[in-house]
């Protein structure tokens, strides 16, 4: 099977170049390049089929065909056919050699995209004249560069008469018994070559399994590698004392907060060293969470590191820690870019002396020169902030730290299981007793005057509005509301206001000023572009009017919708949106119906597809052949099961019949797009 595709009979230096450019140099690859849609030949009546649907039907000739040309070498055929009682049209363009093999009165088969209305079949092919058709599925592939598609379903086709006695099950008998799946022979032949779709439906339960096992194999593996070269410190948790730090809290934690920290103490206590995501919707209580674990890792004799994105956002976590921590003879410190020099150095010395329990700071933290005494556990806050070489070295700071990263964008089910397998998952998804939900509204742009005389009441009752506008700038491309434009006609309309502005350009001194202005209630309406997406708390604002909302993701409407409704008033969020497309429109809906930010990020995987979740640069994720993670999600999660029962196993690792599966994922690197850090 890994023979050069030169071994092929027919294949000469031309085709050898046809398919290398298209990444296929072996037998295997030629085999596993599956067709990527099936058109379904088989005749219907067809007044069966939708409107726009393509059909193939059977009837005769029923008029000459006309034949027109048009424009350069173009041409379009047209005939009336008697299909089922019917009299239709069959239009076919730049096919005119067709017209020979109509002749009046004949039967043919014609396949094409069927207007109901018009009761006109369009961008038809001819499949037989006067020979009965080869009914059933026919694969279409993707090919590249003067290779032509019969060229390469011919060469497909002789590959298997020469090689497919040669292809080897890699599934051992015991799951394909266990899932009734068919072999690994029978699913590449009905792939390519299915006699109908029930077998063409087998061979894709088969494939879709195997592609999810391996790849779910691949991360276990790269996990159970990677726990047992770096053992964790095996810390001796106080549970009395924690009893004591929750019972003094003056709320309790919910039960998903509860069960979250029963799982990370759990890991500090353990053998292996922490590798855990902390995934909680905004608002749902994960600092105190945070707070709890560096509590438990300081009682037990180790330094704590909390690392967050911005300098405002360190202070407001530096305040809730010390407010938590210090009652209990607990030292909590904030280092940040603006320290002096003499207080850099007196924090310094205090945190090698090891007399600094818990250190809070931007990336300032893994600057030269900040060195701990005794370092056990690290907490990244809203990690996809950082870059992975920052986040590696403040690990580097400690001898095998655990580690935490949280993040408060929901990272929907499927997608955590893939990206994160080499990671475990904590889940805070229920909110704290006695929060109000946020008030979501779609306002259309002629609706501009009520949302900003809402606003103003909003504001003089004494409470604080965000807006946020999609650029900085006016810009010749997007016709979008910019948060300068907006700034200056918010100050125009409501004068006696304090406005501030904040956007990216900003230096990282006046993003704080600003922000602070803000919290401090001296700027009442805060206009910014999405910098204020993370962390920023200010229980004061009811109100985020996000302009040009279609032109935001779900994920993000959510994230700048979390800003409000910190504070025990009534908050809203206002879209201003005139969305052209449906899907603009659909998220305008879904914004409308729920708060659940899980829900959110299922129903925008389903709208964006797991490529453009995480965004291009970073995703992780493998690029499958036939699987489909948000399609085949429950797969997914019983491959996972499988996985990681198999890699836990001494059979997989050992006996005979795993032998295959062993070599298949050996011939892999464990990730093809990199590994997520």
């Amino acid at each position: 099977m890994d023979l050069p595709v030169s071994e092929i009979h027919g294949v000469g230096p031309k085709l050898l170049e046809q398919l290398a450019a298209m990444g296929i140099t072996t037998v295997r690859e030629l085999l596993e390049h599956f067709p990527f849609r099936y058109e379904d030949h088989t005749v219907r009546p067809i007044m069966e089929a939708e409107h726009e649907e393509r059909i193939t039907v059977r009837g005769t000739v029923h008029s000459e065909p006309s034949l027109r040309f048009y424009g350069r070498n173009k041409s379009r055929l047209t005939v009336r056919m008697l299909v089922d009682g019917l009299l239709i049209q069959a239009v076919f363009f730049n096919q005119g050699y067709l017209k020979k093999q109509m002749q009046l009165g004949e039967s043919i088969v014609v396949s094409g995209k069927f207007d109901r209305h018009r009761l006109m079949l369009s961008g038809g092919t001819l499949k037989a004249a006067k020979a009965s058709p080869e009914e059933g599925l026919e694969p279409v592939y993707s090919v590249k560069g003067d290779l032509k598609l019969n060229q390469l379903k011919t060469l497909i086709r002789q590959a298997f008469q020469q090689f497919g006695e040669r292809i080897e099950e890699i599934l051992p008998a015991q799951l394909l018994t266990a899932y009734r799946l068919i072999g690994r022979k029978e699913t590449l032949k009905f792939l390519h070559f299915p006699a109908s779709p029930q077998e063409l439906r087998q061979a894709r339960r088969r494939m879709i399994y195997e592609e999810l096992l391996l790849f779910q194999l691949k991360m276990q593996m790269l996990r159970k590698i990677e726990r047992e070269a770096e053992p964790g410190q095996k810390k001796n948790i106080c549970q009395e004392r924690l009893e004591e730090l929750l019972s003094g809290l003056p709320f309790q934690l919910t039960q998903a907060q509860q069960r979250v920290l029963k799982e990370i103490v759990a890991d500090l206590q353990g053998d292996y060293r922490m590798n855990r995501l902390l995934q909680g919707d905004v608002g749902s209580g994960k600092t105190v969470i945070a707070g709890c674990a560096l509590f438990a890792n300081a009682n037990a004799g180790y330094q704590g590191a909390l690392m967050v994105p911005t300098e405002i956002l360190a202070e407001q976590h530096y305040e809730s820690l010390r407010e938590l921590l210090e009652p209990y003879q607990l030292k909590v410190r904030l280092l940040s870019g603006s320290a002096k020099a003499k207080e850099r150095r007196e924090l310094a010395e205090e945190l090698q002396a090891g007399s600094i329990n818990v250190l809070v700071g931007t990336h300032a933290l893994i600057q030269e020169g900040v060195h701990f005494h005794k370092l056990g556990l690290v907490i990244t806050d809203e990690q996809h902030r950082f870059g992975v070489e920052q986040r590696r070295a403040l690990r580097k700071k400690g001898i095998r730290p655990d580690v935490l990263f949280m993040t408060a964008t929901p990272i929907p089910r499927t997608l955590s299981i893939s990206a994160f397998g080499d990671m475990d998952v904590s889940i805070i998804d229920e909110m704290p007793a006695g929060r109000k939900p946020i008030k979501t509204h779609w306002a259309k742009p002629a609706m501009f005057s009520r949302v900003i005389e809402f606003v103003k009441k909003e504001v003089e009752k004494g409470y604080q509005a965000y807006v946020i506008c999609p650029l900085i700038e006016e810009s010749e491309k997007l016709d979008v509301q910019n948060a300068i434009d907006v700034h200056q006609q918010l100050q125009q309309l409501l004068s006696g206001i304090q406005i501030g502005l904040m956007h990216g350009r900003l230096s990282a001194a006046e993003k704080d000023a600003v922000m602070e202005a803000f919290a401090a209630n001296r700027v009442q309406i805060l206009v910014s572009t999405t910098v204020v997406e993370v962390g920023v708390n200010v229980p004061n604002a009811t109100v985020m009017v996000i302009y040009d909302a279609e032109r935001f993701g779900l994920a993000q409407l959510h994230q700048l919708r979390g800003r409000v409704g910190r504070g025990q008033a009534q908050s809203h969020c206002i879209l201003l949106a005139d969305p052209k497309s449906d899907v603009g429109k659909e998220r305008m809906h879904i914004m409308t119906e729920t708060n659940d930010g899980f829900e959110l990020s299922e129903r925008d995987l389903e709208l964006r597809g797991p490529g453009d979740f995480f965004g291009h640069k970073q995703s992780g994720l493998p690029v499958f052949k036939v699987a489909d993670i948000v399609e085949d999600f429950r797969v997914l999660e019983v491959a996972r099961q499988d996985a990681v029962k198999l890699v836990h196993s001494t059979a997989f690792w050992q006996g005979e019949d795993y032998e295959q599966l062993r070599r298949c994922i050996a011939m892999e690197e464990i990730f093809q797009h990199g590994k997520l850090d």
